[in-house]
């Protein structure tokens, strides 16, 4: 089996799915913008062959790089980046070289577009925030007199909390439309509820071969916009109503053959029309692995290595390991450089240093999101994680 790579080396720990596949027989190829001499040893070891490109936006050079993988290799049986931002890119790849195990173009469409996943949610039997696909302002005014201020306005094809806008009022609804980029907008009911993911791996028949659930307090909008610490923890136990929902929605989305990051929201306060207080909504589903290091995180929580898992879904399309186990909440606390906090870094490490797992600077490019510096560790209980949290960020 042959299987290209995409981008091995970020996040970090990502060269773990090419080392675990490759432990398992499978020929891994990837392709990288990353010059060969600056990866790490592990990533070297953890391929079969590397190519390198200026840069992955260069289509051309992508097609270049499969060429000649295929020339050297044969036919190519998988290609994956587990990463939301080449999702298109791989899918076209796929589509050109008539690689199946993957989306092709024909899908791709539905998963990039927010207003599309509202489709699969309702064939779930999910219920979902109201929405229009707004082009002018007087269309937006039409949906806020049905739903009532605030609204959430944000490009319908999308990633994490970009160029997201909570309107408040009509002041705020014309400053949006006159500085709004010239993209296509989804506007939404504001939901106030707390984010909770269904997070697994789907065999190609969509069963599902790992699950997991973590729960994001503050919402991201919230944390991008105001330069909040950054907190989200593994649950120990997927609570029923999530699960169900979960379940139901990986018989339709089309995650077969892949990891899946699903977020539902926990309303606290009731929703008229839409759900009451404690009910759980469909936000939206990312066709890949939570970001970050929460691959990680999830090995932590349930002693097991989630990598492995992905490998046996590849080649085997099951994997065997104790489902039963979920013995750690694991909790990850991105600090900000511009906020003061009352401990520091050493105090934490000391404090904690039975139960850290890991302490990382965050890259530039995840730092809006997951804060700059970042402290992850694992605990028995929610008590030790709110500790821990309050400790961190405090």
């Amino acid at each position: 089996m042959n299987f290209v790579f995409i981008s091995p080396g970020f996040p970090k720990t990502y060269y773990h799915f090419c080392e675990s596949l490759q432990e398992q027989g499978v020929n891994v190829l990837a392709i990288g913008d990353v010059p060969y001499d600056e990866l790490s040893e592990e990533v070297k070891h953890s391929v079969k062959e590397y190519y390198y490109v200026d840069t992955l936006e260069d289509y051309d050079a992508l097609v270049k790089a499969m060429g000649y993988f295929i020339f050297h290799y044969g036919r190519i049986d998988y290609l994956e980046s587990n990463n939301e931002y080449w999702l298109e890119s791989d899918a076209r790849l796929r589509t050109d070289f008539n690689i199946t195990t993957g989306l092709q173009n024909d899908i791709i469409e539905d998963v990039k577009h927010k207003s599309r996943m509202k489709d699969y949610y309702a064939k779930a039997h999910i219920p979902t925030a109201r929405y229009i696909l707004v082009t002018t302002i007087d269309e937006a005014k039409a949906f806020i007199d049905e739903v009532a201020y605030p609204v959430i306005a944000k490009p319908d094809s999308g990633m994490g909390a970009q160029d997201t806008h909570k309107i408040n009022n009509e002041e705020e609804l014309v400053d949006f439309f006159e500085h709004k980029s010239d993209v296509q907008y989804i506007m939404e009911e504001f939901v106030e509820g707390v984010i909770e993911s269904f997070d697994g791996i789907a065999s190609q028949n969509h069963d599902i071969i790992f699950e997991t659930s973590h729960v994001f307090p503050d919402p991201l909008l919230d944390v991008v916009t105001s330069n909040k610490s950054f907190v989200y923890y593994s649950q120990r136990e997927i609570p029923e109503d999530l699960k169900r929902y979960g379940e139901e929605a990986v018989k339709v989305f089309p995650v077969n053959g892949r990891c899946f990051h699903m977020e539902f929201f926990r309303l606290t306060k009731d929703k008229p029309g839409l759900a009451n207080k404690g009910d759980v909504v469909g936000l939206e589903v990312n066709m890949r692995m939570p970001g970050g290091y929460t691959p990680d995180m999830m090995n932590w929580a349930n002693d097991i290595n989630v990598y492995d898992i992905y490998a046996d879904m590849v080649t085997t399309g099951e994997s065997h390991y104790n489902r039963n186990r979920r013995p750690y909440h694991c909790v990850y606390t991105g600090r900000r450089d511009e906020i003061a906090y009352k401990h520091t870094d050493e105090e934490i490490k000391k404090r904690y240093h039975h139960d850290l797992v890991m302490v990382e600077r965050m890259p530039d490019i995840l730092s809006d999101d997951m804060g700059n510096d970042m402290y992850t560790a694992r605990f028995e209980t929610m008590d030790e994680v709110n500790a821990f949290i309050e400790f961190v960020l405090g």
